[in-house]
């Protein structure tokens, strides 16, 4: 007890002075309990701090590079006897820049020196430390066992932020969201202390963790169940004839009736990709082309579209395929940078009012703008969905009944990104917000936009769950150290 009034005192002393003070209080700090750190404007400095969103870049007070969870508690303690904002950074992928706070003088923890990945081949239970990237974590996972769980197809994509807010991916409609795949956690919470959180331990926090991610402290290694990876998966594409409002509104309650009837088996997985240049299904089948071909003719036909492509591959080679190129295996710096803004949304079935509206917009407003945007309708949820199979109460993760997942995304190659932009992508959500009741739509966490106030964005992203998060947070951590512009606010 005397030890905390200490830290208290020196806490308090310390929040309450300048700046340039409060720097050499975290650098002492972390000096002195042995954390390594980024020298200051350093080659790893300038790496770590760069943001994957050009719009969006903030300077830490200091970026901590931990190897151990000894490190990642000891940055913990000092954020808290200074006085500082801590946040954990895996990919830095992050829409929002949350990954370095979402605002200047954070003390940022870079997970990504972090990254081993070990399979248990008696249990087939994965442990994957936090700083892993998906790319390494699927490499490491087939190398070891030709084993695999579900998640996205992005490999610079850091497992942690990803899984712990929903992870989406071509396996998600056949195995579930990465979060769904979790099974046990090592934590460390505020108070610096390290906890392990599962069904068993801390079902609590463990229930909070897989969904609102690092509110609660940070995950320094994952348990993973995994499953056999498929030895024959199939890449298509289908190019869509959605050139005019009503083709776009006919051709999407098609693809909804071929996901709410049951004709979409589990196997499929897919989205519609619209650009300036083009509208395409694209997706991976688990089986072969042939399988594939039976499967799909049945909505093509509703369609009135064909084949493009389908091509088949091993389980890593249809990975591969939608890194258009890139390196899989990715472990240290994240190179990729653009300027953007981004919105998101998850949504059930539209009804004919919202289709036409989006229709409309769509062919309206969007094919006007002449910047690199596009719109990723993820085939997310229906009757052979393994999303919605789990128990909505399972974890804070808020979204299992919805039907599409959809990212809208809008950059510009060069400059900076206009101030009279945000409205396209405002108004294009808005055409679907305006034809659907509350509690038919939602937002997704992993596709942030900090252009919402903190009490719209806890909404959108956690519904129903949110009044059991700020409970929760009020427990682990009722200060507020970890903490972002749209962080959940605890109970008062």
């Amino acid at each position: 007890m005397r030890l905390q009034i200490a830290l208290s005192i020196a806490s308090a002393a310390v929040a309450a002075a300048n700046p340039l003070e409060k720097r050499a209080a975290i650098d002492d700090c972390l000096k002195s309990s042995n954390v390594p750190v980024d020298a200051p404007n350093s080659s790893e400095w300038n790496n770590d701090v760069r943001p994957f969103n050009r719009r969006l870049a903030y300077t830490p007070i200091a970026i901590a590079v931990p190897t151990t969870v000894e490190h990642i508690q000891g940055a913990v303690l000092c954020a808290a006897k200074v006085g500082v904002k801590i946040t954990p950074k895996s990919g830095g992928h992050s829409y929002a820049s949350f990954g370095l706070g979402g605002e200047n003088g954070h003390l940022v923890v870079e997970l990504d020196r972090m990254s081993k990945v070990t399979l248990d081949s008696s249990t087939n239970i994965a442990t994957v430390q936090a700083g892993a990237r998906l790319g390494h974590v699927a490499t490491t996972l087939y190398n070891q066992g030709k084993r695999a769980f579900s998640h996205g197809t992005c490999p610079g994509v850091g497992v942690a932020g990803h899984s712990l807010h929903g992870g989406f991916g071509f396996s998600s409609h056949t195995y579930g969201l990465a979060v769904d795949w979790i099974v046990g956690a090592t934590v460390v919470l505020a108070n610096g202390t390290v906890v392990q959180a599962s069904e068993k331990e801390n079902p609590d926090l463990f229930w909070a963790l897989r969904g609102s991610g690092s509110n609660f402290g940070i995950v320094s290694s994952f348990l993973f169940k995994t499953f056999a990876a498929p030895s024959q998966v199939t890449a298509f594409q289908v190019n869509l004839p959605w050139n005019s409002a009503s083709s776009i509104a006919s051709g999407w309650g098609a693809l909804q009736d071929f996901m709410t009837s049951g004709g979409m088996p589990s196997e499929m997985n897919m989205r519609v990709f619209g650009s300036p240049s083009q509208t395409q299904l694209q997706g991976l089948y688990h089986g072969s082309s042939g399988n594939l071909r039976t499967a799909i003719q049945p909505l093509l036909s509703k369609l009135g579209a064909s084949l493009s492509n389908a091509q088949q591959y091993d389980w890593m080679g249809a990975f591969s395929y939608y890194t258009y190129g890139g390196t899989v295996d990715v472990t240290h710096p994240y190179n990729s940078v653009e300027t953007f803004y981004s919105k998101s949304l998850v949504t059930s079935a539209l009804p004919s009012a919202a289709l036409q509206a989006v229709g409309n917009y769509w062919i309206s407003q969007a094919k006007r703008n002449t910047r690199d945007w596009f719109i990723i309708i993820d085939v997310y949820g229906g009757k052979n969905s393994a999303i919605t199979k789990v128990p909505s109460n399972s974890s804070s993760y808020a979204y299992r009944d919805q039907l599409f997942l959809y990212e809208l995304y809008d950059r510009v190659n060069s400059g900076s990104y206009p101030s009279n932009g945000f409205s396209f992508l405002d108004g294009w959500v808005k055409s679907f917000t305006d034809n659907l009741k509350k509690e038919q739509w939602g937002m997704y966490i992993n596709y942030a936009d900090p252009t919402m106030s903190r009490a719209e964005a806890q909404d959108v992203y956690y519904r129903q769950n949110l009044p059991r998060l700020q409970q929760l947070k009020a427990v682990y951590d009722p200060t507020e150290l970890f903490y972002y512009p749209q962080a959940v606010a605890p109970t008062k």
